[in-house]
């Protein structure tokens, strides 16, 4: 990649700050000029993430989490204010010859034009729109997972929880050979949704049981008490939600020794140890994008608000009912 010298050129930058429990906030910031490995992005869209996000909002975040939950380029620190998010697309204004008008994917926080290093830019392929390139940070999530439960073709896999992540983790699953899938919810509007993303749906009254691999997406403990129950003898129950500071219920009483289950988290800040020795946070990215070439998931990203809206909207959209799967701000 050839650089090329920064104009020096400096911006405003207007972006999303949770000040106190349930309450955001627009804030203008005059961004520094953009060194030579740096490029200037404006956005077009960012991804609101409704679980980690949710915390982040109500000052949910334990304190023996704070270094560890920054986000790559937030600022603040928590509980607040802090300026948060990690889901961001859009057009590089400044920077690198080759790089200048792409569409690029970046870890930062909710922001309509902002500064980053080249080595933070994830270009996104051109047959994969802008809007749909916001899930890259929820891909990620649900390819580490399948390579912590090692699935494979054949495999008799349950999803319980029909949120983003769950159903990425479904739709995964649902491209292995063979593959038998089904996602368990206790909203049955989701029914539709996950069949056209391959699965079988269930409630939890209906959940099938001896699987080989079961994923807990749900945050619930009522969620991951059905998982355990899903999971056949031997198998492996992957956890991917995270409480926060909440205290949950685990039920390891019953079956759950005989069966010798597995109760193991997956967590996207590590790479996979199975992978890890080979693979570099950005070849992860690199192949979640190329993932986003599936135009089904454009489902998952139909819900918009304008910028402007975002300090109203993201608390009652982060605080209200799980309608909205994956809402983006559009940055028009």
């Amino acid at each position: 990649m050839t650089v090329r010298k920064s104009t020096g050129k400096r911006h405003i930058g207007r972006a999303v700050w949770f000040t106190n429990p349930g309450v955001a906030e627009i804030r203008v910031e005059t961004l520094k000029a953009p060194a030579p490995n740096e490029a200037v992005v404006r956005a077009l869209y960012s991804g609101i993430s409704r679980g980690t996000e949710r915390l982040v909002l109500n000052g949910a975040v334990p304190e023996s989490e704070w270094p560890r939950m920054r986000a790559p380029f937030q600022s603040g620190d928590f509980p607040f204010p802090v300026k948060y998010g990690y889901c961001a697309t859009g057009i590089v204004e400044d920077g690198p010859e080759d790089l200048v008008g792409k569409t690029v994917f970046c870890l930062h926080p909710h922001q309509d034009i902002f500064v980053a290093p080249i080595a933070a830019l994830a270009v996104v392929p051109d047959d994969v729109p802008a809007k749909r390139a916001t899930l890259a940070a929820n891909m990620e999530t649900a390819l580490n997972a399948h390579w912590d439960a090692a699935t494979g073709p054949g495999d008799r896999i349950v999803v319980v929880g029909a949120g983003v992540v769950g159903l990425l983790v479904a739709r995964i699953a649902a491209q292995l050979p063979h593959a038998e899938v089904t996602v368990i919810d206790i909203d049955p509007s989701r029914r539709a949704l996950v069949q056209d993303f391959g699965g079988d749906f269930a409630l939890p009254d209906q959940a099938p049981q001896d699987a080989d691999v079961v994923f807990h997406t749900s945050a619930s403990s009522e969620g991951l008490t059905t998982a355990i129950n899903c999971a056949g003898f031997e198998a492996r129950v992957i956890e991917l939600s995270w409480y926060g500071a909440s205290q949950q219920q685990v039920s390891l009483g019953g079956a759950f020794h005989s069966r010798r289950l597995t109760l193991q988290s997956s967590q996207v800040g590590q790479v996979s140890a199975s992978r890890r020795a080979r693979w570099s946070y950005s070849r992860r990215l690199a192949t979640a994008l190329k993932l986003l070439r599936d135009p089904v998931l454009d489902q998952l990203v139909y819900d918009e608000i304008a910028f402007r809206d975002a300090a109203d909207l993201i608390p009652a959209i982060l605080n209200g009912p799980a309608s909205k799967l994956a809402p983006v701000l559009n940055y028009a």
